[in-house]
């Protein structure tokens, strides 16, 4: 025992590492780290939660013996990696693209978004603002908040904007008889990126018979993307929103105002509310 323990620290300790070995593990580091970046902010994000469960589920298949499933597995993962690149041969390309200008590197060295809240409190009081204006005067609108999923896909169908969000930008849009009335608004942080975007409608067979296109396409987006969309009817002026493939109808100013705060993802200090608390009390 005591002998062999000597034979590995004579082999392995001390390592002999070299500049090369260490130029190999920052680029292989950040490779991998912009893989699962890239991995998170696009659909593969739930491709990825899957092939881990799937590979769980074949270990344990593995050290119960169940061969079968063990068989069924394996034929299915070699089908699979082709599938994967048929599937996810836009996301894959852009990319590439994106490695190409350069851009592909550049969020390490930008400041972490996780730190700061994904649009400010007077977007928030904007989105309400125009919401219900719009609604007073019946005019359908459809405005689609991006979250961590990039809508960039959705964004290249439309008409580039990228102006700062106001209610009056987003009424005057949305007006009748307008060049860009018709089609959806992608909002992106604090900004209007892109106007008259084409969304994927809805296959889902629950939606009520009641709402029409606009509604429909609202909940198909959020079943491809984690995006928020505040829909305004046409024809009641009602205000509803949808996420996650849900849609939520006819909520009121105060509703609308609390789901934007909850996606806002805006960080507390804890310590200064902690501080005002006790000056208060």
């Amino acid at each position: 025992m005591l002998e062999t323990i000597q034979d590995f620290v004579r082999t392995y300790i001390p390592l002999k590492i070299q500049i090369t070995d260490i130029i190999e593990i920052i680029i292989l580091s950040i490779l991998f780290y912009e893989i699962l970046v890239w991995t998170k902010r696009t659909r593969a994000w739930a491709l990825f939660k899957g092939i881990v469960f799937l590979f769980i589920f074949y270990l344990v298949s593995y050290f119960l013996g169940l061969n079968t499933i063990l068989w069924l597995i394996e034929r299915i993962v070699s089908v699979g990696i082709i599938a994967i690149v048929v599937i996810f041969q836009p996301e894959l390309r852009k990319a590439l693209e994106q490695l190409g200008r350069k851009k592909f590197f550049s969020g390490m060295f930008k400041e972490n978004s996780a730190e700061s809240a994904r649009f400010s409190d007077k977007t928030v009081s904007e989105l309400v603002k125009a919401a219900y204006e719009l609604g007073k005067t019946k005019t359908g609108a459809l405005i689609v908040i991006e979250q961590e999923v990039t809508l960039s896909d959705f964004e290249s169908t439309g008409i580039p904007i990228d102006a700062i969000i106001t209610s009056q930008l987003l009424i005057n849009i949305f007006e009748h008889n307008t060049p860009l009335h018709d089609g959806a608004v992608i909002v992106r942080g604090d900004r209007v990126v892109s106007a008259t975007c084409y969304l994927p409608l809805s296959d889902n067979m629950d939606i009520s018979k009641e709402l029409g296109t606009r509604h429909r396409a609202a909940v198909g987006v959020s079943e491809v993307t984690d995006s928020f969309t505040i829909i305004v009817s046409e024809e009641t002026g009602a205000v509803s929103v949808a996420i996650g493939g849900k849609i939520i109808r006819n909520i009121d100013g105060e509703k609308l105002r609390a789901h934007l705060i909850k996606i806002q993802n805006k960080k507390v200090d804890v310590k200064k509310f902690r501080l005002w608390k006790v000056k208060k009390q």
